[in-house]
C-alpha cells in the first residue's frame, strides 16, 4: 500500500483539527461531567484525555526531535512499514471498540484530575498540527522515531503520526460514548 504523502498529511491534519475542536467543546463542560464514569472500572472523559496526554508527553518530543534532525527531503509517496501499519490500523476506531490493555504508567484510572487535562490536550493537538506542517518537508518513510514500549523498536515517522492520531481518534470516540450514557 502506497499513499500520497500530501494526502496522508492532510488526512492526519483534518483528524487532529477535529480532535482539537472536540476538546474545545469539552472545555465548556463542568468538571463533574468530565469526571463521570459509566462504571467503577471504566474511564471518565478526563481519564481518557489524561491517557492521551501521557502518550503525547512521549511522542510529541520524540517526533519533534526526529523532525529537527531529519535531513532527508520529502517524498511524493509514503509506504507504511509492516509493524507500523499494524499498530496504526489497530488503533482506528471500530463500530464495536475492542478494549485493549494499557501500560500501567499510561493508565490514569482513579487519578485526581481537573480541567487542566483538557487544556493540556488542546496544547498537544496544536503542537501536533505544527509538527504535521513541518513533516511535509521530510521523508516520512526513512525518518524513524522511537516508540513508547521499547527503545529498541523504531517506526517510520508516517506510521508514528498515524498511530498517535488514530489512538486519539479511538479515545475521542470512547469519550463520545461516555457523554451520551
Amino acid at each position: 500500500m502506497k499513499i500520497s504523502t500530501s494526502e496522508l498529511l492532510d488526512e492526519l491534519k483534518n483528524r487532529t483539527k477535529q480532535h482539537l475542536q472536540f476538546a474545545e467543546m469539552l472545555s465548556l463542560k463542568t468538571e463533574h461531567d468530565l469526571n463521570f464514569r459509566t462504571s467503577a472500572d471504566s474511564w471518565s472523559t478526563l481519564e481518557c484525555l489524561e491517557h492521551l496526554n501521557r502518550y503525547g508527553d512521549f511522542y510529541i518530543p520524540e517526533i519533534s526531535r526526529t523532525i529537527s534532525s531529519a535531513g532527508k527531503p520529502s517524498q511524493l509517496y509514503f509506504k507504511p512499514g509492516i509493524l507500523g501499519n499494524y499498530f496504526a490500523k489497530s488503533m482506528l476506531p471500530k463500530e464495536k471498540l475492542n478494549t485493549m490493555k494499557t501500560l500501567k504508567a499510561m493508565n490514569p484510572i482513579h487519578s485526581n484530575l481537573d480541567k487542566r487535562v483538557v487544556d493540556t490536550f488542546i496544547k498537544q493537538q496544536e503542537k501536533m498540527l505544527e509538527l504535521l506542517e513541518e513533516a511535509q518537508y521530510i521523508d516520512l518513510e526513512k525518518t524513524k522515531t522511537g516508540i513508547s514500549i521499547s527503545k529498541l523498536i523504531k517506526m517510520r515517522l508516517g506510521d508514528t503520526f498515524r498511530f498517535v492520531i488514530y489512538h486519539n481518534a479511538r479515545h475521542v470516540e470512547q469519550i463520545k460514548r461516555i457523554l451520551t450514557d
